[in-house]
């Protein structure tokens, strides 16, 4: 007999295609993530609003930013194996519950201290969410055609949650007070809790041990340490402090990772790093996101310091390109369903590699329309990446292990993301100062030329504060410098995806469509 959650066709077991309830059960799924990804971005907006009403220290205000993340990137794997273990439908309900209160607690915080801690609260609620959902598609789409389809929704949830994010943040911060922003997500959770325990089943695997508390505080101290690292390593340049917190965090993985070898139950089972789908998926989707992340710091400064173009405007300016992202992860499952996903993520890397290329060509006066070109072309070729290795991360994991393989994802998308920010940024900044180590006009205040061979920012503040024919000079030798820095990342960034594309297509090019779907379409023509 077939066994459950499969059929029997042509004399050949098949697994069983997902009905209408799983299709709606997709749409709930994707509510939470699309609220995710607002998140990240909501709160860039009202920083504003909050810095007058909560008055906090400029260490304060970094923290309210960035402790969301961090505790996501941190969590995420210990909350993809406690959803194995405890019920995937059921930690991401308690999950929603969590963003739900943290939220309310955010949006009527009296303090910048309570604003931080609920923003902690919301990151760590918050890490429950793609691993328990992305596991929970893998428990309902069975048919490898349908499950890439599933995912390139998933995906494109996010890519809708970052778009409209600022959209509504905007809208509500032109009519409401700060708070509303985080309000967004309430009513989004309480659907969730009230339609995900009727469309969404539970799975958990009945042979998991007991959580190692041990290696989870040890997952956590690691990503932390290496993305705060990081991103102290982008913001300040090479020093001694996020250089040893990097190496602490490394340190703390390398014993994290012995740990594993030795628990009869471990937090991540090391043996999925032996199959090589997973293991080059993860890498693809790794040196995918790096690119992504370390590219779009400088697009977003170049529209508005550079270009001259309003916070509105440079927004508006962003949304071709994620609309090809989107177009392009609802096209990539059709086309996965005829061509390997090797020759697919092989051929959208070197289409986002046209889009880099593109991007080396920004000048500092006129070239918006090449810049949006440019971004349409490395989003849509990046789509293939994201959804496929996704698929492939998530499909070459066994069911009962599909939450911990969620997480190593999510997680790796996190750390490419930070080494994106902090390597291209660290290359910028170097070529920006370099720039301008000689180009600064000689008249300009030694106070305020230490500060315009700092960041393009600075060289805007001091701009503004010097006469008129003096600011104007000084500030097209930044944009200039900046446009320089701008233009180098770019091209290692073709060159970096033009790798990736091979080592896809070489690595890949064995991993075919599921023998099910093959004998399914013979069956079918």
């Amino acid at each position: 007999m077939a066994s459950q959650g499969e059929t029997r066709t042509t004399g050949s077991v098949l697994p069983a295609r997902a009905g209408r309830r799983e299709w709606i059960g997709l749409t709930v799924i994707a509510l939470p993530c699309m609220l995710y990804s607002m998140d990240l971005t909501v709160l860039n907006l009202a920083v504003p609003h909050i810095s007058a009403d909560l008055k906090p220290s400029s260490s304060q205000l970094l923290w309210i930013v960035d402790i969301y993340g961090f505790l996501i990137a941190g969590s995420l794997i210990t909350m993809g194996t406690l959803g194995d273990r405890l019920g995937r439908r059921r930690l991401l309900l308690i999950g929603a519950a969590a963003f739900g209160a943290a939220s309310v607690l955010a949006a009527f915080s009296t303090s910048a201290e309570m604003l931080i801690a609920s923003r902690a609260l919301l990151g760590i609620a918050g890490a429950t969410l793609a691993p328990s959902t992305l596991s929970l598609i893998r428990n309902m789409f069975l048919d490898p055609a349908q499950r890439t389809v599933a995912i390139g929704v998933w995906v494109t949830s996010y890519s809708v949650g970052g778009a409209i994010g600022p959209l509504l943040g905007g809208v509500l911060l032109e009519y409401f007070w700060w708070g509303s922003v985080f309000l967004l997500g309430v009513p989004i959770m309480v659907l969730l809790l009230v339609l995900g325990p009727v469309l969404l089943p539970e799975f958990r695997d009945p042979q998991a041990g007991r959580l190692d508390l041990l290696s989870a505080a040890q997952s956590l101290a690691a990503v932390l340490l290496v993305i705060y690292g990081l991103k102290k390593l982008a913001q300040d340049g090479l020093s001694w402090p996020p250089t040893l917190s990097i190496v602490a965090g490394l340190a703390i993985g390398i014993l994290f990772v012995h740990r594993q070898r030795t628990l009869t139950h471990p937090l991540i089972d090391l043996r999925l790093f032996r199959d090589p789908a997973f293991s080059a998926s993860l890498a693809t989707y790794t040196l995918g996101t790096l690119v992504a992340f370390g590219v779009y710091i400088f697009i977003a400064q170049y529209l508005q310091l550079v270009l001259g173009l309003s916070p509105l405007k440079a927004g508006l300016a962003t949304v071709p390109s994620m609309a090809a992202y989107i177009v392009g992860s609802m096209v990539v499952p059709a086309i996965a369903r005829r061509v390997r996903p090797a020759n697919v993520m092989g051929a959208g890397l070197v289409i986002s590699a046209v889009g880099f290329g593109l991007l080396t060509q920004v000048d500092r006066t006129s070239s918006l329309i090449v810049l949006i070109t440019g971004s349409i072309f490395y989003s849509l070729g990046l789509s293939p990446v994201v959804i496929l290795a996704t698929d492939l991360i998530v499909g070459s994991a066994p069911v009962e292990r599909a939450g911990a393989a969620s997480a190593i994802s999510e997680t790796s998308s996190e750390l490419g993301g930070a080494l994106g920010i902090a390597i291209f940024g660290s290359i910028g900044t170097a070529v920006y100062r370099r720039a301008m180590w000689d180009a600064v006009p000689g008249n300009v205040p030694p106070e305020a030329m230490e500060a315009a061979r700092s960041t393009l920012g600075g060289a805007v503040a001091v701009a503004e504060q010097l006469p008129r024919g003096l600011g104007t000079e000084l500030l097209g030798t930044a944009r200039e410098a900046f446009t320089q820095a701008f233009q180098l990342t770019a091209a290692i960034s073709a060159g970096v995806v033009l790798i990736t594309a091979l080592l896809a297509t070489v690595l890949l090019r064995r991993v075919r469509i599921d023998s099910a779907l093959e004998e399914r379409a013979e069956s079918l023509s």
